[in-house]
């Protein structure tokens, strides 16, 4: 391990929020981390991949599996969770791609959406909304986003043919655009029922936390809307998705942004960072 970027999930691990969903089998204490940066090290006899000793390399893990997560120097993962960083990167820019960039590329997947069609997206300028935009162009979508005045411009260059800004009123004036509304909506803000007025009738809304979870806006219930869940671990093991993002990101058409970057000691101080928001880009340990 060189390099793991920090998640919001990282904070809720630590601070127990997650507890009551973790099962009596997951070995404790948990380790955060789900972003992988580092060298192989060893490869398994008879492993299926051509993987070598040295090769650079990523990986999205999930805290509650048998390896634990990624605040660690070293790592034991099935090959078909690992694939080469995307060339001419470091480790730390490389792990800003897993979790955020396959969490995207779900929840584009999961709407599978005809090119030409409108796709809305919250939290535009955060690492999960930002590969959302970046992913859906590359998808042949168009993307209408929100944005704050100060952060309209990166959401453009992202990818957004439209930029609104965000508030309570998001979804009238994503109306006030495209009055016939969007065909979907990437719900990366986590707004719930505030952006379903912006979905036409039998459209679709992908959410990728579930209501009822702590801090999550509720969803109206409309009979018309299509609601589709978002969870990452599906792609877990999905080799093919991981590897194409990294070619994605090696010809520059999805951003590896980095707003700061702490020694693995410091991981306190990351947190800390994290849960004062504002962020544009991710934090990374290194180690």
């Amino acid at each position: 391990m060189h390099a793991a970027a920090v998640n919001p999930a990282d904070r809720m691990f630590r601070a127990g929020d997650l507890d009551a969903a973790l099962t009596s089998d997951v070995p404790r204490p948990v380790r955060p981390g789900m972003d992988v940066a580092g060298v192989i090290d060893q490869v398994g006899v008879g492993t299926d991949t051509d993987l070598r000793r040295g090769d650079r390399v990523m990986a999205m893990v999930n805290p509650v599996d048998k390896s634990g997560g990624a605040y660690a120097q070293y790592l034991v993962l099935p090959a078909a969770q690992v694939v080469r960083a995307p060339a001419d990167t470091d480790h730390v820019h490389a792990a800003t791609v897993p979790m955020n960039g396959l969490t995207a590329r779900r929840a584009v997947d999961v709407l599978a959406l005809p090119a030409g069609s409108w796709v809305a997206v919250t939290g535009a300028a955060g690492a999960v909304g930002g590969y959302a935009v970046e992913l859906a162009r590359v998808d042949g979508l168009h993307v209408v986003a929100d944005a704050a005045p100060k952060d309209a411009e990166l959401v453009g260059q992202l990818g957004a043919e439209v930029v609104v800004e965000r508030g309570d009123d998001v979804a009238q004036r994503i109306r006030q655009a495209l009055p016939q509304g969007v065909d979907a909506a990437i719900d990366a803000a986590v707004l719930g029922w505030q952006i379903e007025p912006a979905i036409r009738p039998g459209g679709q809304l992908a959410i990728l936390r579930r209501p009822g979870e702590p801090g999550v806006t509720p969803l109206s219930g409309r009979v018309d809307l299509v609601v589709r869940d978002v969870w990452v671990p599906d792609y877990q093991l999905a080799n093919d998705k991981l590897s194409a993002l990294g070619a994605l990101a090696e010809q520059g058409r999805i951003s590896m942004r980095v707003a700061d970057v702490f020694e693995a000691s410091r991981a306190a101080d990351a947190h800390r960072r994290l849960e004062a928001g504002g962020l544009r880009g991710r934090l990374v340990l290194t180690f």
